[in-house]
């Protein structure tokens, strides 16, 4: 089993602070490519493809998980894909890249707090997973 399944299974889902909330604050570090006022997009530590970026929004607003969202939270679910042709187009992806989002423990969630993950660099396989 991998240590993201493995992570995923593990954890269980809440709306507590994640690590995210402490990269937001700059309590951790990250390699931040993209931020504004309303997302932080930073390399992941554990990239799958040779560009692996996180986007996710500043204020998580009960939206652990796509699953989670609500009428209210469709702007700023918009908004974190225009971010991610913003990065993909900055990282210089214009063949093409592949944006996620994990939903839950089977989905292979491991941090509840919404976040798209932007991929690219390489040729993608179908089907994923």
């Amino acid at each position: 089993m991998s240590s993201e399944k493995e992570a995923a299974l593990a954890t269980v889902p809440n709306d507590s602070p994640t690590i995210f909330d402490k990269i937001i604050k700059k309590e951790i570090p990250s390699t931040v490519v993209y931020e504004d006022e309303k997302v932080l997009a930073f390399r992941d530590i554990n990239p799958q493809a040779p560009t692996h970026i996180l986007i996710i929004p500043k204020v998580k607003d009960g939206l652990t998980g796509l699953s989670k969202a609500e009428e209210r939270h469709v702007e700023i679910l918009g908004y974190l894909l225009y971010v991610a042709k913003v990065v993909a187009k900055q990282e210089g992806l214009e063949d093409g890249y592949r944006v996620v989002i994990n939903d839950g423990p089977s989905g292979c969630q491991s941090v509840y707090h919404i976040h798209v993950h932007l991929l690219g660099g390489r040729q993608m396989n179908w089907p994923p997973g």
